[in-house]
C-alpha cells in the first residue's frame, strides 16, 4: 500500500508540474484568442486545461493533508479533501477530458480546418497542442488504475456534468449572440436545425463518457470492491 500511494503520490506531482508549465506557456506566449471577445476561456480546451490542473493540485494537496480511503474500505471516513477529489474525477476531470480529446481528434480526422486550421501550426507549438489534446486522457486512465475514487450516486454525477455542459453551451452561445462570432468553426457552417442535432447528441456522448468511467473504476477495482460488499455482508449478518 505504502508503495502504491508513494507512486500516485509522485504521478499526481509530475502531472501537475507539467500542467503549471502548459497553463503559463499557453497564457504568456500564445496570443491567439486574447484580443478576442471572451479571450482563451471562450474555448472548452483552456476550460479543460484549468480544470485538469486544478483536479490534480487537489490530489497533491490530498495526499499530503487528506486521506486516501481505499475501494475495500466504506468511503463515510473520507476527508473533505478525498471527498472533493473524488467527485470532482467523476464528473468533471475525467468526463471533459475525455470529452475534449475524443470530440477534437473526431472533428480532426474529418476535416481539421473545423477545428485546428493549418494556420494554428505556425502559431501553436507540436507539444502544446498534444498537452491540451492528446496527453490528457491517458492520463487519467493511468490516474484512474492507481488511485480508487468513490463515485457519487449515479443521478447526482450525471447532474453536475450535465450541469456544466449546459452552462458551456449557453456561454457559446451568448458569444455567438454577442459578438456575432462561432468559437468552433464547425458551428459556423451548420444550419440552425444542424446545430440542435449536433448539440444534443454532443451531450448525450457527455453523459455516455460519464457512465463509461463509472464502468471503468468498477473494473479496474473490481477486486478491492468484492472484498469490501463481503465484509459489509459479513457484518449484516452479524447484526442480525
Amino acid at each position: 500500500m505504502a508503495t502504491q500511494i508513494s507512486t500516485a503520490s509522485a504521478f499526481h506531482v509530475a502531472v501537475l508540474c507539467m500542467y503549471l508549465v502548459t497553463l503559463y506557456y499557453d497564457w504568456i506566449y500564445v496570443e491567439i484568442g486574447h484580443r478576442e471577445y471572451a479571450g482563451k476561456f471562450k474555448y472548452l480546451t483552456f476550460w479543460n486545461l484549468v480544470l485538469q490542473t486544478l483536479y490534480f493540485c487537489i490530489c497533491v494537496v490530498n495526499a499530503f493533508a487528506g486521506s486516501d480511503i481505499p475501494a475495500s474500505k466504506h468511503p463515510r471516513n473520507r476527508s473533505g479533501l478525498q471527498w472533493f477529489r473524488d467527485i470532482l474525477h467523476a464528473t468533471l476531470a475525467f468526463p471533459v477530458g475525455m470529452f475534449v480529446v475524443s470530440t477534437f481528434w473526431a472533428l480532426y480526422a474529418v476535416d481539421r480546418e473545423l477545428v485546428y486550421p493549418r494556420e494554428l501550426d505556425a502559431l501553436i507549438p507540436p507539444w502544446l497542442n498534444h498537452v491540451m489534446h492528446t496527453t490528457v486522457l491517458p492520463l487519467l486512465l493511468v490516474e484512474k488504475y492507481l488511485v480508487y475514487h468513490h463515485h457519487p450516486r449515479r443521478h447526482n454525477g450525471i447532474f453536475i456534468l450535465s450541469a456544466f455542459a449546459l452552462l458551456y453551451l449557453a456561454w457559446i452561445l451568448w458569444i455567438a449572440f454577442a459578438a456575432d462570432l462561432w468559437v468552433y468553426p464547425v458551428l459556423r457552417v451548420m444550419q440552425n436545425h444542424e446545430r440542435a442535432i449536433f448539440i444534443m447528441f454532443l451531450l448525450m456522448f457527455f453523459i455516455s463518457i460519464y457512465l463509461l468511467g463509472e464502468a471503468l473504476t468498477k473494473f479496474l477495482w473490481r477486486k478491492e470492491k468484492a472484498a469490501l460488499n463481503a465484509a459489509l455482508s459479513a457484518a449484516s449478518k452479524k447484526k442480525k
